[in-house]
């Protein structure tokens, strides 16, 4: 399991069972979105018009004291396609074995109330 560092963006990879607390996030893909390739030049990878996603998802889970965060645009090599088969059958195990999930939603907007019909 490959995990984003939440403050300098770089990436650690963990084997087995080993690895720190850590968030998930949970989006829909866009165009442009940040990949695997990318993060070993931040630079290109902020000039990419979904970056401020992978941020504010690192920013979010730093705050809540978490200093890991998967997201699998940017954690897997879809390069190779063992990793990429080992990820997509592993994936259930990584959602279940994280702290917390962030879901971004790219088509709603900040201020909706999602709490209505919840009483």
């Amino acid at each position: 399991m490959r995990l984003l560092h939440t403050k300098d963006l770089t990436l650690k990879e963990w084997h087995g069972d080993s690895h720190p607390l850590y968030a998930i996030l949970s989006h829909t893909w866009e165009d442009d979105e940040v990949l695997f390739a990318d993060i070993a030049n931040l630079e290109h990878a902020r000039s990419k018009a979904v970056f401020s996603k992978v941020q504010q998802a690192c920013r979010t889970a730093d705050d809540d004291g978490l200093e890991w965060i998967w997201i699998d645009t940017c954690c897997i090599d879809k390069s190779s396609s063992v990793e990429l088969s080992e990820a997509l059958n592993s994936m259930f195990t990584w959602y279940e074995r994280s702290d917390v999930c962030y879901a971004y939603i790219s088509d709603m907007l900040p201020e909706e109330d999602l709490s209505h019909g919840l009483e």
